[in-house]
Order: C-alpha cells, then sequence, then structure tokens
C-alpha cells in the first residue's frame, strides 16, 4: 500500500475526494428538490400566480 502512496499524493487524492463527494451531494439535492414531490413545497416549480406552498401539483 505504500507503494500506492508514493505514486499518488495522499493530499491532493483527499481534496479531491472531498471536491468530488461535495459535487455529487450538491447535484443529489437540487435533483431532489427539484423534484415535483419537494418542489410544490417550496413553490419553486409554481406555474400559476394563486399557488400557494403545499399544494398538490395538478397534472
Amino acid at each position: 500500500m505504500h507503494k500506492i502512496w508514493m505514486v499518488v499524493d495522499p493530499r491532493r487524492s483527499l481534496f479531491l475526494a472531498m471536491i468530488a463527494v461535495i459535487a455529487v451531494a450538491t447535484i443529489i439535492h437540487f435533483v431532489v428538490m427539484s423534484s415535483p414531490r419537494y418542489c410544490d413545497h417550496w413553490g419553486w416549480c409554481a406555474t400559476s400566480p394563486t399557488f400557494t406552498p403545499g399544494q398538490p401539483v395538478g397534472r
């Protein structure tokens, strides 16, 4: 294992892994928050001016 760490810088590897985890978490967060279940709760996807948060999405 030590030979692998002699080739790969552990600080750079851990930093890149941290950035990748944050990026995936952010993408998942925005995908879930833009889904109809949560989108109507926050009112981000309201299509009508009479929309109230928590109102079911009409399809």
